[in-house]
């Protein structure tokens, strides 16, 4: 590989280069409110979560996430399913496949949560009226059950 290369593989991660990324998401619900995740002025919302890096479960990277992301130990429980997404990002064609699992957080964290990211926010979303959310990609809901 010329250094070129490994400069921009530097710049770039893995998952981005194999043209599919595997998430790892979170249903977390609570009082009637599911726990969801959107880019700060966005006009959508995801469930939180992210990445799966290269040797990691998916259950152990929807757990760093949450640490990364909110500073909370999420309990990480059963998979509910996978969801396979293909879409236009950025001009460009892009896939996803996600595992989604069941997720709570400790005792006491369900108030109005703080991300430590500044580009995204977290909200609890009432279930009653998820369709108002526009969670991306819509299969998602299939998963969000009280």
């Amino acid at each position: 590989m010329s250094d070129n290369a490994n400069e921009v593989e530097g710049k770039i991660p893995e998952y981005e280069l194999s043209g599919i990324e595997n998430i790892a998401r979170g249903v977390c619900i609570s009082l009637g409110h599911v726990l969801l995740c959107r880019p700060c002025n966005g006009s959508y919302t995801y469930l939180p979560g992210g990445h799966i890096e290269f040797g990691e479960k998916g259950a152990e990277a929807l757990a760093r996430e949450v640490r990364e992301e909110l500073g909370l130990d999420a309990d990480v429980g059963e998979l509910l399913g996978v969801v396979e997404s293909s879409f236009v990002q950025h001009g460009k064609p892009h896939a996803e496949i996600s595992l989604v699992y069941q997720m709570k957080l400790p005792v006491g964290s369900q108030a109005e949560l703080k991300s430590r990211e500044d580009w995204i926010e977290f909200v609890w979303w009432p279930v009653d009226r998820l369709g108002e959310a526009n969670l991306l990609p819509p299969e998602m809901k299939r998963h969000v059950r009280v």
